[in-house]
């Protein structure tokens, strides 16, 4: 199984700079690609969940910085290395007719926007996400029949196991 997880852009758009240690480890777990034997890449190297949705928030809020920690440089890596796990504009589509019943959309608490979000973290393989947004991570755990694990720091999700 791929080690992936979702990066929210409230926290993404905050890595050019790291001051805490717990982003700077899991940021270096992203970039950090261990050369292994074939076949065992994705059980243990880091993968980002993202839609295209979320790659445009990551480059509006990332265009004009550079560092090596900024979102749009983890993302480039990763894309050239093949460790996104990118979920289509048509698997969001489907997950959606098939689970968002009127009576859920009623009972989603996350904005608009962020919604278009769930499918992406519920269609990942671990089901791991970052936000500082309560009602996004509120809508993601209670979810109906999966089972996610979503918080607002990084070592409160074992992304690295």
């Amino acid at each position: 199984m791929k080690k992936d997880i979702f990066i929210d852009n409230n926290i993404a758009k905050n890595f050019t700079n790291p001051m805490d240690p717990e982003y700077k480890k899991l940021i270096q777990w992203l970039r950090t690609k261990k050369d292994i034997p074939h076949g065992k890449e994705d059980e243990i190297n880091a993968h980002l969940a993202v839609s295209q949705k979320l790659l445009m928030e990551y480059k509006r809020s990332s265009q004009n910085a550079s560092s090596a920690t900024n979102i749009g440089v983890i993302f480039d890596l990763l894309l050239r290395e093949g460790r996104l796990v990118r979920v289509s504009k048509e698997q969001i589509n489907s997950f959606k007719d098939e689970y968002f019943t009127k009576a859920i959309q009623k009972r989603l608490l996350s904005n608009t926007e962020d919604q278009e979000h769930i499918p992406v973290v519920l269609l990942s393989y671990r089901k791991y996400a970052l936000s500082i947004d309560d009602n996004f991570l509120k809508d993601l755990v209670n979810f109906p029949k999966h089972k996610v694990t979503a918080a607002k720091r990084p070592e409160n999700i074992p992304y690295a196991e």
